[in-house]
């Protein structure tokens, strides 16, 4: 009998050590699903935190891009350029010449950054040496004599405009107002 006596003491301790041994087992698979569970709750805030993190990066970037642009929009408000003109007029005795200049100089803000830049553009260009050979004052008496130019009346400064060559274009010169180069230096 002493073997029953053993194995009714042992029992309960080898039911004990299984449930142990079961209770074991099924805690451990329950934390290991809540250990994926919470693997997979921090693999979305990681996925969420660097999607909001390449956002970021790029709403910097590009607030930076237009901070840059704004910067450089306002610099250049503070170019501007001058401009005049006049016409000017060479004369000689073979040959007269009208052309209209344009002077440009670049100025930021009001410290000019280039001496005045010069475009010369030829209105007319023709021969005066016929005009001045051709050509009487106004004001004497024999140019409004009545027998001159068939009696039509006109005066002599229409006459002298109906002589006037035409105002041709220059042959092959630019009209641009930009030269090939600018200079730039201080005044």
């Amino acid at each position: 009998m002493h073997l029953d006596a053993l194995l009714w003491l042992f029992l309960p301790v080898f039911v004990a050590g299984g449930s142990a041994l079961l209770s074991f087992y099924i805690m451990q698979a329950k934390m290991e699903v809540a250990l994926s569970k919470e693997r997979e709750s921090l693999a979305e805030a990681r996925a969420t935190i660097s999607s909001q993190k390449i956002t970021m990066e790029e709403r910097i970037r590009a607030t930076e891009e237009a901070v840059k642009r704004a910067a450089m929009d306002e610099f250049l408000k503070d170019f501007r350029v001058e401009e005049r003109s006049y016409m000017r007029e060479t004369r000689s005795l073979a040959s007269a010449k009208r052309s209209m200049v344009m002077q440009e100089r670049l100025f930021f803000r009001n410290i000019p950054l280039s001496n005045w830049v010069e475009h010369e553009m030829v209105v007319e260009e023709g021969s005066d040496l016929k005009r001045l050979q051709d050509q009487t004052s106004i004001f004497t008496a024999s140019s409004v004599s009545p027998g001159s130019h068939a009696g039509d009346g006109r005066l002599p400064i229409s006459k002298l405009l109906d002589n006037a060559s035409p105002v041709r274009p220059p042959a092959s010169r630019s009209n641009s107002l930009i030269p090939a180069h600018a200079v730039f230096g201080a005044q």
